[in-house]
């Protein structure tokens, strides 16, 4: 059964506020260290993960004008190291449950549409900063590798041990970009060069940098992501 929203123009944060099921909240619970945490997280996670897959949406998130990009604002987190990538030689691998398994190299992405939008980048850690990020849409590099019909969700590698998870609804929303620019630039390899996850529907730390392979999945792993497998929110949508 599908969940009914009231008509009353109440908002999908708003909602979620009243519930008791933001995923800031319930991630914060998950970052602690303590058993309680871990059980609070353990007991939400599924009642959050069906709440959040209820409220997304493939209609666009609002944007903002170019004016308001805050350069400064965007801080550069690591997961282990930052790793050096030539992007002449960087290929980008999709595989696991679709039709046409292959290897893209940034030509080949390059030559795709490019989509670029100004969005809010939030971290879990409290920051939040408006950012240009411009690539090729991840929902057309996923239909071009032709997903098979029980793919539902999709895995990320980066080039520095870094992995994560997401749903497949999620990943092929319009705003879900594999971003190769950034506020007009070519995107620093700090923040992830050649090629990183960008969205304005997840928290930042499901927006994995260097990302060198996509693999589609009938099934969740028992490793659904790096700071996931500590006790963060799997969904993690904003």
């Amino acid at each position: 059964m599908g969940l009914i929203l009231p008509q009353s123009g109440l908002s999908r944060r708003r909602l979620l506020q009243i519930s008791g099921l933001s995923g800031m909240g319930v991630l914060m619970g998950g970052c602690g260290t303590s058993l309680f945490a871990d059980r609070v997280g353990q007991t939400f996670e599924p009642l959050n993960q069906i709440v959040e897959e209820a409220l997304l949406s493939q209609n666009p998130v609002p944007e903002f004008s170019s004016s308001a990009i805050e350069p400064d604002q965007l801080l550069i987190n690591t997961f282990d190291m930052t790793p050096q990538l030539d992007p002449l030689q960087f290929l980008l691998t999709i595989d696991g449950e679709v039709g046409r398994p292959m290897q893209l190299s940034m030509t080949d992405i390059q030559a795709m549409p490019l989509t670029s939008m100004v969005i809010r980048h939030v971290c879990v850690e409290g920051w939040a900063a408006i950012v240009q990020w411009g690539g090729v849409r991840l929902q057309e590099l996923i239909q071009l590798a032709q997903p098979k019909p029980g793919a539902r969700y999709v895995y990320f590698k980066s080039a520095d041990g870094y992995y994560e998870s997401w749903d497949l609804a999620s990943s092929v929303h319009p705003q879900t970009l594999m971003a190769y620019q950034k506020n007009g630039q070519p995107l620093p390899i700090e923040n992830g060069a050649p090629l990183r996850l960008a969205a304005p529907i997840k928290l930042g730390y499901k927006q994995s940098k260097w990302v060198t392979q996509i693999t589609l999945v009938n099934e969740l792993l028992p490793t659904k992501g790096y700071w996931e497998d500590f006790g963060y929110e799997w969904f993690a949508g904003i």
